[in-house]
């Protein structure tokens, strides 16, 4: 059985769409595309018909790749002023054979029932545990026999009026979101495995104008803080220092630096014009030197917040974002952190590249959603999927398609 979800998050430099497969367990991306955006910083819609055309954009991109329209989507939001809470719930057990999806749904719901999201959306609602009568600390209960099912739930909120506009222009640009997470959930998803949902780690992604630091407890994001400082400041680095302009220093930053001065050449030449219009030779020791100061300041201001935001034992560290893909990155961040620190690497198939990794991660975890709540559901129908099957596409065809939507994202 085969599921297809769309992925997109509303950067500041990009608009990024991943469409994924998901097919025994295995996820295969069938379109991934990076737009330059418009009307959007740190996140926020700044002018929607600015970010409407620029999504718009990206979504055609997709469409004219795959042969279909992409109508459903699911959302990166980012996480900032956000509000977590540890709430509890609990239901009688419909079925007395066994615990069902819906039964994890019920629990689920009235852990909010009483909660005031009067200024708040709610976001997320993350399970940390279940107990089934008197048997605790249960990760999934579908299938267990009992009478009474509670569960401890990690509730997450977002102002209302950022993340209304972020709905609205998806609206305005032609799709209808499904489901919405944090940028954050959806980098951590990427990389999740058996040992990080055990214990406490931090997740770092550089962005923009801003990188975000979340710590995960047990797969569970618990805090997070913001940094205003991101990739473009190395471009305005880059900028001023060689007095050139800024399109020409991002150049410079993505194709031809590193991340360590002390691995560049200084026999490597870049060629370029100056404010002035006059040719300007830049060493690749130049250039990578510039780099390297900005990118370990941003790494120790990362470092003291994660220092702010816990006292448990941080048992790994996963950076991503576009400039974690600067060669030479790894041995930058050993060197600040150690070991216990990793550069993102995205093994799904289809894609290679961590600018990806929240627009990629946010179909994991809506999937992994669905499948705790016992749901399926394809954001394609019959057509599309056919479509995709004419043009070659890895596709197994789905005939157990959800056609009905679940309540308001998916009952949380």
């Amino acid at each position: 059985m085969s599921n297809i979800y769309t992925g997109i998050e509303l950067g500041t430099s990009s608009i990024k769409v991943v469409v994924a497969e998901k097919n025994d367990d295995q996820y295969h991306v069938l379109s991934s595309v990076a737009v330059a955006s418009s009307g959007i910083k740190n996140g926020q819609v700044v002018d929607m018909k600015a970010a409407i055309a620029c999504i718009k954009e990206a979504l055609k991109q997709v469409s004219d790749m795959l042969g279909i329209k992409i109508t459903k989507v699911v959302a990166c939001v980012p996480p900032t002023d956000c509000k977590m809470d540890i709430v509890v719930g609990s239901t009688n057990v419909e079925d007395t054979e066994c615990i069902t999806g819906e039964d994890i749904s019920n629990a689920l719901s009235d852990a909010l029932r009483g909660q005031d999201f009067e200024e708040y959306e709610l976001i997320t609602a993350t399970p940390i545990s279940f107990k089934v009568d008197t048997q605790e600390n249960i990760k999934d209960p579908k299938g267990m026999k009992g009478d009474v099912l509670e569960t401890r739930v990690v509730i997450s909120t977002l102002p209302k009026e950022g993340l209304y506009r972020i709905l609205e222009v998806l609206k305005l640009s032609g799709v209808e979101t499904v489901d919405v997470a944090f940028s954050s959930t959806g980098d951590y998803y990427t990389v999740k495995n058996d040992r990080y949902d055990g214990v406490v780690g931090a997740v770092i992604n550089i962005g923009e104008t801003s990188t975000n630091i979340s710590i995960f407890n047990k797969g569970i994001q618990i805090k997070h803080a913001i940094i205003p400082i991101g990739s473009y400041n190395v471009d305005k680095d880059i900028s001023y220092i060689f007095k050139i302009n800024k399109n020409d220093a991002r150049k410079l930053k993505e194709t031809f630096a590193v991340s360590m001065s002390s691995y560049a050449d200084n026999n490597d030449l870049y060629e370029v014009k100056d404010n002035y219009g006059e040719s300007k030779l830049i060493s690749q020791v130049g250039v990578s030197k510039i780099v390297e100061a900005r990118l370990k300041e941003i790494l120790k201001f990362a470092k003291n917040e994660i220092k702010n935001l816990t006292n448990r034992e941080i048992r790994y560290i996963i950076i991503t974002g576009g400039l974690s893909e600067l060669a030479g990155f790894s041995y930058l961040i050993e060197e600040e952190f150690g070991s216990l620190a990793k550069v993102c690497n995205i093994s799904t198939m289809g894609i290679r590249h961590n600018k990806f990794s929240s627009a990629l991660g946010i179909v994991k975890y809506f999937d992994d959603k669905l499948s705790l709540r016992g749901k399926s559901y394809n954001m394609l129908n019959n057509e599309d999927i056919e479509s995709l099957i004419s043009t070659g596409q890895k596709l197994t065809n789905n005939d157990n398609i959800i056609s009905k939507v679940f309540g308001h994202f998916f009952d949380n």
